[in-house]
């Protein structure tokens, strides 16, 4: 690796050194020696990393490497092989309360207006009816959705259904956040909006958000670090301190440290995937 590129990277299982970057507040999550197998095929081995509280950490690589299924162990959805995961010092063994995940295709219930599907997760936890009643507006409000809570997701758009699922997990005031490509399903536009919207929000209430995205560009403007998977089985190939003024907006597009590391993952993940082709 030659020096600037040396430069760019940061120890994985370091969390940072100034005091106002988020990676260097206490640790909300942490994995260790994670690895996920189906069968005979090792998905990922060896994945050892600490997220902070506050922190918003991208994860990008080749399809294929096992992003969804690392957010997914992460969750408690699914076990991981070896291993383990802890949130707030416990190990997961399954979901639990604290942690919430947004998907790539919304998951909204279509029979359910944008009221009632923002009102589910607090419902299923058996919120009192006075405490969802002042929260869900709330948070309708807060992702910009005010005026279309008798709305059903067919009479929406696919940017305001992904806010209807944006605002349902944040209803649940979760301390982990966990994106599973959230706006791969919109167009080019409705995604930079919902971007800068996110940023915003996480201003207003900071909590740790693990973002999975296949778009290195989304990954180097939404995170304060970008994890780099690679290989096969994929493994933590890199951990890179993004270091972007705050707040982000667009002009931070145009910085010269976003342009720095966006070419950095893009050539690192380049070489795999032209590597791969020759692969027989």
């Amino acid at each position: 690796m030659s020096q600037a590129a040396s430069n760019l990277v940061h120890t994985v299982s370091g969390t940072g050194t100034s005091a106002d970057d988020p990676s260097s507040a206490p640790t909300r999550i942490a994995i260790s020696g994670a690895g996920k197998k189906y069968g005979e095929l090792q998905v990922f081995k060896d994945i050892n990393l600490t997220f902070g509280n506050g922190e918003i950490v991208t994860v990008v690589g080749p399809s294929g490497c096992g992003k969804t299924t690392l957010l997914r162990c992460i969750d408690g959805l699914i076990p991981l092989s070896e291993g383990e995961v802890k949130i707030e010092g416990s190990p997961i063994n399954g979901p639990r309360e604290g942690v919430a995940m947004v998907f790539q295709h919304f998951g909204l219930f279509p029979w359910k207006t944008v009221y009632q599907n923002v009102a589910y997760g607090l419902k299923l936890a058996r919120h009192p009816a006075a405490e969802i009643k002042e929260k869900v507006p709330y948070f309708i409000n807060l992702v910009g959705l005010s005026g279309f809570e008798t709305a059903f997701p067919y009479q929406l758009s696919g940017g305001m259904q992904q806010r209807c699922g944006l605002a349902r997990a944040l209803a649940m005031e979760p301390h982990v956040l966990l994106m599973d490509e959230p706006f791969a399903a919109v167009d080019a536009q409705t995604r930079e909006i919902l971007q800068f919207e996110l940023l915003k929000i996480w201003e207003l209430r900071p909590l740790t958000m693990v973002f999975v995205t296949h778009s290195i560009e989304e990954a180097v403007l939404m995170g304060h670090r970008v994890v780099v998977l690679k290989g096969r089985p994929s493994g933590v190939h890199e951990v890179i301190d993004v270091d972007l003024p705050a707040p982000r907006d667009r002009g931070t597009l145009g910085h010269p440290r976003f342009t720095e590391v966006r070419e950095h993952v893009w050539s690192t993940l380049m070489d795999e995937v032209r590597a791969a082709e020759f692969e027989v």
